[in-house]
């Protein structure tokens, strides 16, 4: 065994001495690809989506170095055709593209012996591991010596193979290296299909739509977007977590709430398994976002604010649902052309999570912030550390707002909110109630972080416009606020009354304060009035 070439089953068993979560179906995948024109895969997800687990349950399933029938006998794998026809079967070639990375960074060397690296390496154990072998004078060589001599393929699984890329985003010839190597192994008449049955490649980004990545362009993608059969094997169904919370005796309803938020047609709900794990194994929930580059440059990408990004992200916080058009996106971090582009990103991030739109075809569909998990990474946009002047404004008014409604201060109330519809977060045309929200909407941002927000709170006897609800243990009161257009807020006070909203608060047990704000369309002035129960 080798630490590249036929690395052994030893990664997967210490996986299934764990808590494991039978995901060996994506095997069945590959496998249906094996030998095919079809044979070469890649899988973009975000991080802490399980990628590295895929990795080395492949391993574990290909390698002909060991045997692996005690480790998947008992899988759902083992119900499937073809299940011993390709288990333990061929040489792998298993590699993490970013541990050459980091040991190119600690001995100070170049990025562009990375390639030379892998291939040294590959090699040295390669006439390790067949010392019979006539030596070539290129690794391709004599990997293709190696299956004319023994008769046995070569299975290729390759983790992370974007991170080079990523890396050397503006070094040209460490990119055009790596990639001729990939070139070298995956798009080579004289070499791919006589040497690989099958290749699983995994990455955060999908391939460049700009062609430099052809390379490795007969690789049939499965994004996020679209990952069409793996979409099961993106993170934890639904069903999972459930038999997860119940064998640590942990809410579902909680899991579902900090989670969820990922789901694909024909699958439905999906989580992110390395927190669901986190969770069950710590006995709590809670956000166990691992700091990333990408994650440390959310607030970098906000803070470009193409066209309206930022009143975008306003209206993410929310909770809406915004629209995004994802097929301008270059699959970089560098070529931003307008706010889709971001928003497509933070897709690909895991930040948001994309749902088509029904019955259209490309990239067209909506995006939202998906879970509490989530969420929390984008209140710390509004706790105001590294953003631009403009977001620290909207913030600090929004506060000033929260601060002055809880008070009673209705005439301070109504000033901020005439502010808040003079800059650029207001819609266009301020014509209808509808418009009138939106701008209440923004200008409550702050209490995203203490409230939860319910939009149209169902009442005995009527529905309310807006409801914060304070968040558990908190002494902050509930607010109830009633919109009315080209009417006095006297009479959305009147309404609140009348149709008892309050009422439906009545276990909250705290006080409540309502919110009553009009808009005169004539002298374009807001009004409101605040009252306690």
């Amino acid at each position: 065994m080798g630490m590249y070439l036929n690395p052994g089953n030893k990664g997967f068993q210490e996986i299934l001495q764990s808590d494991y979560v039978d995901k060996t179906g994506l095997i069945a995948l590959v496998n249906k690809t094996v030998g095919t024109m079809e044979k070469l895969t890649c899988i973009s997800r975000p991080r802490r989506f399980g990628k590295s687990y895929a990795a080395k349950m492949l391993c574990a399933y290909y390698d002909c170095s060991c045997d692996s029938h005690t480790l998947f006998d008992d899988k759902e794998i083992a119900k499937t055709e073809g299940y011993l026809a390709h288990l333990n079967q061929y040489y792998v070639v298993n590699l993490d593209i970013t541990s050459f990375i980091s040991e190119a960074k600690r001995d100070r060397t170049s990025m562009a012996d990375v390639p030379k690296v892998i291939v040294n390496d590959i090699h040295k154990e390669l006439k390790n591991m067949v010392p019979e072998l006539a030596v070539g004078e290129s690794l391709t060589e004599d990997l293709l010596h190696c299956v004319e001599e023994t008769g046995r393929k070569f299975v290729f699984i390759i983790d992370e193979w974007d991170a080079l890329i990523r890396e050397a985003k503006n070094d040209a010839e460490v990119q055009s290296a790596y990639l001729n190597l990939l070139r070298e192994w995956f798009k080579n008449n004289s070499f791919t299909p006589k040497v690989v049955a099958a290749a699983y490649m995994t990455g955060i980004l999908p391939l460049k739509k700009d062609g430099s990545q052809s390379a490795i362009s007969d690789f049939i993608e499965y994004p996020i977007l679209d990952p069409d059969g793996f979409a099961k094997y993106t993170g934890f169904t639904e069903g999972e977590v459930g038999q997860l919370c119940e064998k640590y005796g942990m809410n579902f309803e909680d899991a579902r709430k900090w989670y969820d938020g990922y789901d694909f047609p024909n699958v439905g709900a999906i989580y992110n398994p390395y927190s669901v794990m986190m969770a069950m194994r710590k006995k709590r929930f809670d956000s166990y976002w691992r700091k990333t580059s990408a994650a440390e440059s959310l607030m970098t990408y906000i803070n470009m604010d193409f066209e309206g990004l930022q009143e975008t992200v306003s209206r993410l916080i929310s909770g809406e649902e915004i629209e995004v058009d994802t097929e301008s996106f270059e699959n970089d971090f560098e070529s931003f052309g307008c706010r889709d582009d971001v928003l497509t990103l933070l897709i690909h991030l895991g930040y948001l999570t994309w749902h088509m739109v029904e019955g259209h075809s490309g990239g067209e569909g909506t995006a939202h912030i998906p879970n509490e998990e989530v969420r929390t990474e984008f209140r710390k946009i509004l706790k105001g550390r590294n953003v631009n002047q403009k977001w620290m404004e909207l913030i600090s008014r929004s506060r000033k707002l929260l601060e002055d409604t809880i008070a009673g201060n209705a005439d301070a109330v109504a000033e901020a909110i005439e502010e808040i519809r003079g800059t650029q977060y207001a819609p266009t045309f301020y014509n209808d109630e509808q418009a009138l929200r939106y701008v209440i909407k923004f200008a409550y941002i702050a209490a995203v972080d203490q409230y939860l927000k319910v939009e149209e709170l169902p009442s005995g006897k009527g529905i309310a416009d807006v409801a914060y609800l304070p968040k558990t243990k908190s002494l902050l009161p509930a607010l109830v606020v009633e919109l009315k257009w080209d009417k006095p807020a006297e009479g959305a006070i009147q309404q609140i009354k009348e149709r008892n909203y309050p009422a439906v608060l009545k276990d909250y047990g705290g006080e409540v304060v309502m919110v009553g704000i009009g808009y005169d369309a004539k002298k374009k002035e807001h009004s409101c009035v605040i009252e306690r129960v």
